[in-house]
């Protein structure tokens, strides 16, 4: 991101995101109010976190920075109501749906040659780690850290996820480690 972002930005995300799922729930046309210009519209890399009373509904996400911040976070929060690895969000988790959504900072890279210099590299519950062998990508926001505070547990449960074999470390791994800005808007919502 080229402008820096407010806490008052990073609420009208949260608002901005719920909205794109309300309105694709509902059928209703989006409608953005956002301030012309600053924060929003500068390029930016989100994920959008769908969660019902805790239990993970959809994340999707953009781990570079291609498109304008509100267009970015539109985009993923639309497409985490259908992320493939679970069901679709319904009318029914509406009411009890809290959405996230991530702003990622600039990815840093960081020595690979094995996990412990991986591990080294990250501060559990800063840092957010992606791993890429050129064929194979795998990321866990720094906010994973809350469910994976175990370094070892993080690393291996990312390299589970990016369907890496258990038990050795993956020749040709690189790895880049990053921050993020979260912010929130909870349920309870009314049915729609």
């Amino acid at each position: 991101m080229t402008a820096a972002l407010s806490l008052t930005d990073g609420r009208l995300l949260a608002c901005l995101a719920a909205d794109a799922v309300r309105a694709r729930l509902s059928g209703a046309r989006l409608v953005a109010r956002l301030p012309l210009d600053g924060a929003l519209h500068a390029t930016g890399a989100s994920f959008v976190t769908l969660e019902r009373s805790g239990v993970l509904r959809g994340c999707v996400g953009s781990l570079e920075p291609v498109r304008p911040l509100h267009r970015d976070v539109v985009r993923n929060a639309v497409r985490a109501m259908t992320d493939p690895r679970l069901p679709p969000v319904t009318h029914d988790d509406w009411p009890l749906l809290d959405v996230k959504v991530s702003v990622l900072g600039p990815p840093a890279p960081i020595p690979a040659g094995d996990g412990a210099q991986v591990l080294a590299a990250l501060v559990p519950g800063t840092h957010g780690l992606i791993l890429d062998d050129g064929r194979r990508r795998a990321t866990f926001l720094p906010s994973v850290w809350t469910k994976l505070p175990e370094p070892q547990r993080f690393l291996t449960a990312l390299l589970r996820k990016g369907g890496w074999p258990d038990g050795e470390w993956p020749p040709g791994v690189s790895a880049w480690r990053y921050g993020s800005s979260e912010f929130h808007d909870h349920s309870p919502r009314a049915p729609l």
